[in-house]
């Protein structure tokens, strides 16, 4: 992001940029030519009137507002805009005039539902002091909720609805658009589509600068590959499970999944490409992991209790078959194997707090053509079968006691949660709602809360495809609440099959995916 120090260059707006309310005076009307837009007004409650100008010459718009701030369950702010249908993109570069008074005054593109100041909205703004993100209002007077970008100070920002789903895209000048974080909101038609400036002081009035404004219509062909062969864009992401406020920490055109959250905090583990990478929390860039001969890891790993150990589900044997191994944290040439048949797939879960205990999802034909829990103790023993349903058991997790053992099961007829003792003894079911096929439930590491992915009925019942409409849900475990939804996104099959939950319990990280295409405006 450039902070301009004045606008007289372009001949728009004079003088001081942070002016107290007395001194902004101009009136809206007096503006003729917005462009590309076809209105503009004050949003809200504002301190002082804002206004617009622009310079056909180089198709430059000055924007200044007032106003408290665009956040909580209403704005105040200045927005220019058109009204458009259909699917939409919209991009502008982005700078603040002059020093500015607060540190979060706000700039940005925005697609809102109208002009009331609790309208829904989505919109990728700049802060003042840098802050990025994409900010959006579900529902006429909720809370606002964002998604802190992986960059600060971008110099470009850019929105795109395709569909229920919005999407942003950061840029620093010169660089490439990144691309990461989506929401599920659907706007009725016809929406707002525009700029918005928001001086977070009700008592002063900001400036900001948007030149190279682009404002696209979509024809979007239907998409015909959703499935496992569909190339995708992966998003590595941090909840806040109270907020719901998200933030990304690493994004990819290629597709990764899994994460899970180290033991002291400082980074998360992921699969990618058949290897497994570790990142640190804060962002950066990817560290593989070596694993010695198995590089053919799927989704299904994690680290042990104490933090020292990776366990891991490689595919790598000619066969094809998953086994499972274990290899200090640091990585190894040489992990040890835990878990192996000669004719069925092995894919390990969960991880009893003393160590000693694996639990995997695994199929034994001489026993059963399902596919269930099963376990072993790595101090020594053979494995055992955990739950003998006729269907599948899934997805388990321990509790942070060692009391319980979280997984999904189609036994009730649904794919619903449910748990079992770690002997195998009193199966309960935990989800009851019909309307959510729930997978991968995820205990926090203070035993309060149960945080799952659900799917709804458009998948088949034992399924947890890739690409697909899901929801982030958590309950308390004791069940004294149904499950609420914390997060609605784009995902599946990657988002959040092992435990990832931060260890003081306020965060999960997790994997939201778009799917590529060749008909969006470049």
């Amino acid at each position: 992001m450039r902070l301009l120090l004045s606008a007289s260059a372009l001949g728009l707006l004079a003088g001081a940029c942070s002016a107290p309310v007395e001194q902004a005076d101009q009136d809206v009307g007096e503006v003729q030519d917005i462009g590309q837009f076809d209105s503009h007004a004050d949003i809200g409650d504002v301190g002082a009137a804002g206004s617009v100008a622009y310079d056909p010459a180089v198709g430059v718009y000055e924007i200044s507002a007032s106003g408290t701030n665009m956040w909580g369950v209403d704005d105040q702010f200045h927005y220019i805009w058109t009204q458009m249908s259909g699917d939409v993109m919209i991009a502008a570069d982005v700078d603040f005039v002059g020093e500015g008074v607060d540190p979060h005054r706000k700039a940005g593109v925005m697609i809102r539902a109208g002009t009331a100041p609790d309208a829904p909205y989505a919109d990728i703004v700049v802060h003042g002091d840098g802050l990025t993100s994409m900010q959006y209002r579900a529902m006429p007077g909720g809370e606002t909720q964002e998604i802190v970008a992986s960059i600060t100070g971008a110099d470009s920002v850019r929105l795109e609805k395709e569909g229920d789903y919005v999407y942003m895209s950061v840029r620093e000048e010169g660089g490439d658009w990144i691309t990461g974080g989506n929401y599920r909101l659907a706007f009725a038609e016809p929406f707002h589509v525009g700029l918005a400036v928001s001086a977070h002081n009700n008592d002063v009035v900001e400036t900001a600068r948007f030149s190279n404004v682009e404002i696209t219509p979509m024809d979007l062909a239907p998409v015909t590959e959703t499935g496992y062969a569909a190339t995708v864009d992966s998003t590595l992401e941090i909840l806040d499970v109270t907020s719901g406020n998200r933030r990304v920490v690493h994004v990819s055109e290629d597709k990764f999944e899994a994460p899970n959250w180290s033991r002291d905090g400082s980074f998360l583990v992921y699969n990618a490409g058949g290897k497994i990478y570790r990142i640190p929390v804060e962002g950066g860039g990817p560290v593989e992991i070596n694993t010695g001969p198995y590089i053919n890891n799927n989704n299904d790993h994690g680290i042990s209790p104490d933090g020292t150990q990776l366990i891991i589900s490689d595919q790598s044997a000619e066969d094809n078959q998953s086994r499972i191994y274990i290899l200090p944290i640091e990585g190894s040439d040489t992990p040890r194997e835990v878990v192996s048949h000669p004719s069925a797939p092995s894919y390990w879960h969960g991880w009893s707090p003393d160590g000693d205990m694996i639990v995997y999802t695994a199929q034994r034909p001489e026993v059963s053509p399902a596919y269930n829990l099963w376990a072993k103790r790595l101090s020594g023993g053979a494995e055992f079968r955990l739950t003998d349903s006729d269907g599948l058991d899934d997805g388990a997790d321990f509790s942070p006691d060692g009391e319980w053992v979280w997984f999904n099961s189609t036994r009730s007829g649904a794919m619903q949660i449910w748990k079992v003792r770690p002997d195998g003894s009193e199966p309960t079911q935990v989800t009851f709602d019909g309307n959510y096929r729930d997978w991968f439930p995820h205990p926090s590491p203070d035993g309060e809360n149960i945080i799952m992915v659900s799917f709804g009925l458009d998948v088949d019942l034992g399924d947890h495809p890739p690409n697909r409409d899901v929801w982030l849900r958590m309950m308390p475990t004791d069940g004294s609440e149904p499950p609420r939804i914390v997060a609605k996104l784009f995902g599946g099959q990657g988002t959040i099959n092992v435990p990832s939950w931060s260890p003081d319990s306020t965060k999960v990280a997790f994997v939201s995916y778009r799917i590529d295409r060749d008909d969006r405006p470049e």
